[in-house]
Parts: structure tokens; C-alpha cells; sequence
């Protein structure tokens, strides 16, 4: 029994827990928390401000909170953001006011801002080099699974407690809070170089210094941006375009939803372990492809038949993209060891303001040229971004590695048998 557990990637395994946990969490409020604020009067303007406000900002906080956890450690940040976060999640109990709500998602950035890159660090960290894209496949798996089943938790905590949202959020308060015992317990610092000095924060560095390290890495901003406002175009508006574009019924939406989410558990570790042993260049442009052809798809077959096959293609594209992207990260990171997190931090903006942007591209053209209009363009945009894919393919191959490989880990979660 000491050997099978001596075998298992503790650390890697405690992160992965914390992440489903954390999303189950964040999957509960996500659905209870527009139905809560429609309830205390917010116009439906001012609920899309609040639902994408920890978005904006995340997205402005995090080169600090980046250099923030390279300098005061990785677990003590990581530590402190799932306290944040959960904190986040009890505060929205007893929140009574729409200044109240907007203040408490305004947190829910700050925590944000402060876990993804310490998360990522960490598991670029404890991954091993050769399974690092696993190690991200199995952690992004569980993030996406633990969403949908958080939502439908959600729906059946409101039916059960009759719309009493104050215990939804009590719920969603002590899922955020049960993996804090198994990260401090498991987790380790990380055996990155020791910093001989502080990492001085961005303002406080020489501007050729500066000046390098944006040319560096805004190439990856501008790829994680190009293939994160690809993948969100439709994905809010799924529904819609599958409702009023394909005549499905809201059952049969939810129906794809259920075989999307089946699809993302198998899908995720499989892009995994090719990007690992593989091709990681093979992995990256796989997103741009479905991203192409499920917009075609949409487009020349809105059926029950059609919309499925195209929101499954657009799932699988979104499972080889997100471990291929975490290998890429880590690689890239792994240039400066010592500021990995902070690198993380910057790379993800592009990402991140995808999220945002993709959403409202999408509306725009919908609403002004309509439906055949904005698919188009998601598919040219995919095209450009396999492009772009394939130029920083090469542009990686000729930069060799990155750093001296790390231990791979005996066994992912996966593995545990």
C-alpha cells in the first residue's frame, strides 16, 4: 500500500483535486448568481457587466499578482487565493445589494488574478517535464467536468432550498474550502532555483529589460488571444444559435451539453498524452481546425445532427488545445525559472481578454450582418490562427530546451488505479 501511494504524484493529484473543487464551486455560483442578481432588480446590461467584471479584473492585476508569487512563493500564494476565493463565495451569502454583488466580484478578480499563475507555476513545476502536458490535460479535464456539474448542482440546490440563494452560496462556500487541507498537506514549494536576491516587480526594472521580455512573450499573448476569441465566439451563444438558427428545442440543447461534457473527459488526457510523446505542434493546430470546421458545420447543417457534431468538434478542439498550451507555458517560462509564474501571468492575458472579447465580436457581427456573417469570419480568424500556430512551432524548435528536464512524475491522476 506505501509503494502504490509512494508511486502516485501527490502534489500534481492535490492541485487537480483543488481544481475540480474550485470549479464545482465556481459552476454553482455562476448560474445562481445572474438568476440572484435579476432578483434584486440588476437590468440584464448590468448582470453582463457583473458576470464578466472578475474577468477585467484578473486581467488587470495579474503581471502583479505574477511577480507576487515568484516573490513571496508559489504555495503561499496559492494558499491564499483559495482562502480569497472562498471567502468570495460566503460574502456572496449575505450579500443584500447590487454595490454589494459588484464589490464581491471585484474580490473574485483579485483571487483570480492570484491563483491562475501560482496554479500553473505549480503544475509546470510538479508535472516532470515529459508529462507536463498530462499534468495540464488532467487539471483542465477536471476544471471543465466539475463546471457542468456544478451548474446542474446549482439548479438543484434552488429547487431544493426554494430559491433560498443564500445557502446555494453557503454550498459553494464549503466546496471552495475542502481542497485548503489537501494543498497545504501535499503541495510542495517547488525545487525551482533559490533567488538570490528579490524579484524587483515590473515597474522597478530597467526598460531594456523590459523591452526584451515583451518582445519574448507577446507573440504568445497575441496566439492565446487569436485562439481564445476564436473558441468563445459561440460558446455563449450556443444556445441561442442552436434555439432560434437550428430549431432546436431547449431540451435537445441541453441534451449536446451532456454529450459535450462526456466527450471533454475522454478527449482532454488522450491530447495529453500525444502532445507529451507525440507532437505538441500537431496538438496546437488541432483548435484552429475545429474551430474551422465546426463553424461550417453550424452554418451548412443547423439540425439536431449538425449542431451536435459541430459543438463536439469545437470540445475537442478546446481539449487538445488547453494541455498543448500548458506545455507551451511551461517550456517558455522555463527560460527564467525564477519569474515563471510572473511569465505565466503575461502569457495568459492574451487568453483572458479573448474570453471577453470573443463574446461581444461575436454579438456584433451577428446582430449587424448576421448569423452566415460572424461564422464566417470565426472560421477565416481560425485559418490566420493555424498560421499563426505554425510560425511559433518553428519559432520554439530552433529556441531548444528550455530548461534541464524535470523528474516525470511516477503516476498521474489518471494512473492511481
Amino acid at each position: 500500500m506505501r509503494k502504490k501511494l509512494a508511486s502516485i504524484n501527490l502534489p500534481l493529484f492535490a492541485i487537480v483535486l483543488e481544481g475540480f473543487l474550485s470549479r464545482l464551486s465556481f459552476g454553482v455560483i455562476s448560474f445562481a448568481l445572474p438568476l440572484y442578481a435579476h432578483r434584486l432588480g440588476l437590468s440584464l446590461t448590468e448582470i453582463g457587466l457583473l458576470a464578466s467584471l472578475n474577468t477585467i479584473v484578473a486581467i488587470a492585476l495579474k503581471p502583479l499578482m505574477g511577480w507576487a508569487a515568484d516573490r513571496f512563493g508559489l504555495k503561499r500564494t496559492f494558499t491564499l487565493a483559495i482562502g480569497l476565493r472562498s471567502l468570495v463565495a460566503l460574502l456572496l451569502a449575505f450579500a443584500g445589494s447590487p454595490l454589494a454583488l459588484y464589490a464581491i466580484r471585484t474580490a473574485h478578480g483579485l483571487a483570480t488574478s492570484l491563483r491562475d499563475p501560482s496554479s500553473n507555476a505549480l503544475i509546470a513545476e510538479h508535472g516532470g517535464k515529459k508529462a507536463v502536458a498530462s499534468a495540464f490535460a488532467w487539471y483542465q479535464t477536471a476544471k471543465s467536468v466539475a463546471g457542468s456539474l456544478g451548474k446542474a448542482l446549482a439548479g438543484l440546490l434552488i429547487a431544493l432550498t426554494a430559491a433560498n440563494y443564500s445557502a446555494v452560496f453557503i454550498a459553494a462556500f464549503l466546496l471552495s474550502g475542502l481542497p485548503l487541507i489537501v494543498v497545504l498537506w501535499f503541495v510542495k514549494a517547488g525545487d525551482r532555483p533559490a533567488v538570490a536576491a528579490p524579484v524587483a516587480p515590473l515597474a522597478a526594472r530597467p526598460a531594456g529589460e523590459l523591452a526584451g521580455r515583451w518582445r519574448t512573450i507577446m507573440p504568445f499573448i497575441g496566439f492565446g488571444f487569436l485562439i481564445s476569441t476564436t473558441a468563445e465566439m459561440m460558446t455563449g451563444l450556443f444556445p441561442i444559435l442552436a434555439t432560434e438558427y437550428a430549431g432546436l428545442t431547449e431540451a435537445q440543447a441541453g441534451l449536446i451539453f451532456t454529450v459535450s461534457t462526456l466527450t471533454i473527459m475522454i478527449a482532454g488526457p488522450v491530447f495529453g498524452w500525444v502532445s507529451d510523446n507525440l507532437s505538441r505542434k500537431l496538438v496546437l493546430m488541432v483548435r484552429s481546425v475545429a474551430n474551422t470546421l465546426s463553424s461550417l458545420i453550424f452554418l451548412f447543417a443547423p439540425s439536431f445532427a449538425g449542431m451536435t457534431i459541430g459543438k463536439l468538434s469545437d470540445d475537442v478542439g478546446k481539449s487538445a488545445f488547453r494541455p498543448a498550451w500548458g506545455a507551451l507555458m511551461s517550456h517558455v517560462s522555463g527560460f527564467d525559472r525564477k519569474r515563471r509564474a510572473e511569465t505565466m501571468s503575461l502569457m495568459t492575458l492574451g487568453e483572458d481578454a479573448g474570453d471577453v472579447v470573443g463574446p461581444i465580436l461575436a454579438g456584433f457581427l451577428w446582430s449587424t450582418w448576421g448569423i452566415a456573417f460572424a461564422l464566417g469570419a470565426r472560421a477565416a480568424l481560425a485559418v490566420c490562427t493555424e498560421v499563426y500556430a505554425l510560425f511559433l512551432a518553428r519559432t520554439l524548435e530552433q529556441s531548444g530546451p528550455a530548461e534541464r528536464p524535470a523528474a516525470a512524475p511516477a503516476a498521474l491522476p489518471g494512473e492511481l488505479g
